[in-house]
């Protein structure tokens, strides 16, 4: 017989043995006063940590007005919105949320989902049932949720080299010109900080014939003149198909959503599993939603901040010679390259040093590309940076003469 128990145990000691199983913090964030929080590490009550790897780039999950809209919403209509889309969990929250990120994005209409990994799995899985033949072209450092969208449609895959307009215009041209097709990529990667080159892959989507699918998950609130993205930014979204969004990073909530034209978008909302058989996002986290987006569209100034920050960052960690990656956008990776020393880097700077940063192993990332990220927001001061520097600088040191030893 199967000893069930054997085979889970073993599948976790393999994590164990490479260096990469994965310890959750436990830690609660201050209202307010982001980046600061308290860590429950140990059994003598919490201690007092900064944050440095939230993906609540902006701290809007802290700004006064998603907090008050959330409240309100809480005693104004309760907690869950009872039901599906379809079935009671229609709230007006949501058609007003839809009908701001539309507009944000310069779309006919726009589609929530309870997260950004749902919206991209549902979206692009239905595509791929809703165009018979259709090969997606996929960029190799697509997030796991548009891979497991891609897998889910049953379409043909052809995987292109990361950001390689070369490479991804041999595939299109070697394809059936008959057929379908639908490029799926991201703006900003979350994982090395580059950007895509939007009008570029829009100008061979023309050439050949090509849907564009964009993740702009890292980069919605963060970059544009109203914070709709890389596509806001470089003034390409006109020219996108869909454009796929979170609401649980830079407008600090949780959901995810697509922004298309009508006819895509009510095709999604007719035929994705994933939409149509969940409950709705709860009307408390729409409203928070609703404002932060509302805010970030007025305001340039908590971006600015950001981005400002983010260059500070990559500067001082770059003159005190740690092994800091380019990155032409808000995120900071450090290279470590191997699971075992990033995990001990992390555990000693928030044992140590009061520093949270997650090590980011594979396979998140390759394997011997493991790494520190780290995403400034505009309340990470340059005491903090200078303290965060010094302290890698000690911990860098401290294990490389033990290495050498």
């Amino acid at each position: 017989m199967v000893d069930y128990g054997q085979v889970f145990k073993a599948a976790i000691d393999r994590l164990h043995e490479e260096g990469r199983y994965r310890v959750f913090i436990d830690i609660l964030r201050n209202k307010g006063a982001y980046p600061n929080a308290r860590c429950f590490a140990g059994h003598n009550g919490p201690k007092p940590i900064t944050v440095w790897c939230s993906n609540d780039y902006l701290a809007m999950g802290q700004h006064p007005k998603v907090v008050a809209a959330m409240e309100e919403a809480l005693h104004d209509v309760g907690a869950g919105s009872g039901g599906t889309r379809n079935i009671g969990g229609n709230t007006h929250y949501h058609i007003d949320l839809e009908g701001e990120l539309a507009d944000l994005h310069g779309k006919q209409s726009a589609l929530l989902f309870t997260s950004g990994y749902v919206s991209n799995e549902a979206t692009l899985s239905t595509l791929g049932k809703l165009l018979p033949g259709c090969i997606i072209f996929s960029d190799e450092l697509n997030h796991a949720s548009m891979i497991a969208g891609i897998r889910h449609s049953g379409c043909e895959k052809q995987v292109w080299r990361h950001n390689d307009l070369v490479h991804l215009e041999e595939l299109l041209a070697a394809a059936d010109p008959e057929a379908p097709k639908l490029i799926a990529f991201e703006s900003v990667y979350s994982m090395d900080g580059d950007i895509a080159p939007l009008h570029e892959i829009c100008d061979l989507a023309d050439k050949y014939g090509a849907l564009t699918y964009l993740d702009e998950v890292h980069a919605v609130g963060m970059y544009g003149p109203r914070g709709g993205g890389i596509s806001d930014r470089d003034e390409a979204a006109r020219r996108l198909t869909i454009i796929e969004g979170t609401l649980g990073k830079a407008f600090g909530v949780m959901g995810g959503y697509i922004a298309a034209d009508k006819n895509i978008v009510d095709c999604i909302r007719s035929y994705a599993p994933g939409f149509i058989f969940t409950t709705s996002l709860s009307p408390v986290l729409v409203a928070g939603a609703l404002a932060s987006v509302r805010h970030l569209k007025a305001s340039a100034a908590e971006r600015e901040a950001q981005q400002a920050n983010a260059a500070s960052l990559k500067r001082l960690m770059a003159e005190a010679d740690l092994p800091v990656m380019p990155s032409v956008s808000h995120i900071v990776p450090l290279m470590v390259g191997c699971p075992i020393k990033a995990k001990k880097i992390s555990d000693i700077l928030l044992a140590e040093y009061g520093v949270y940063v997650q090590p980011i192993n594979f396979p998140t990332v390759p394997r011997g590309t493991e790494r520190l990220r780290f995403t400034p927001g505009p309340a990470h001061d340059e005491a903090m940076m200078r303290e965060l520097v010094a302290a890698l600088t000690e911990i860098w040191g401290r294990l490389e003469m033990r290495a050498a030893a």
